[in-house]
């Protein structure tokens, strides 16, 4: 699928994470988070997961996080993404 506009979902808040999701040429991440060293590729994997479950290969994310846990991250991801492809009304719920 191809993202149709820049969106964001989650905040800064503790235990929570912030997600910008926009056009790009393959997949890039740009993870922000005091805890990339421990948990990086664990959080990265839950993006790409996220983005191939809606078969998204163009697409670069920038992510704020402050301690989410997968499923908070995961839940992040679905919102931005129904938001990027204007299918917020329309919920893709063979992702969950």
């Amino acid at each position: 699928m191809e993202i149709k506009q820049t969106a964001l979902a989650g905040t800064l808040e503790s235990s929570d994470v912030q997600i910008t999701l926009s056009q790009g040429q393959g997949i890039t991440i740009d993870l922000d988070s005091s805890v990339a060293d421990l948990y990086g590729d664990q959080i990265e994997q839950v993006i790409k997961d996220t983005l191939a479950a809606y078969d998204i290969t163009d697409a670069q994310v920038k992510v704020v996080d402050k301690g989410a846990l997968d499923c908070v991250i995961k839940a992040r991801m679905m919102a931005v993404i129904q938001r990027s492809l204007d299918t917020v009304d329309q919920p893709n719920w063979e992702v969950l």
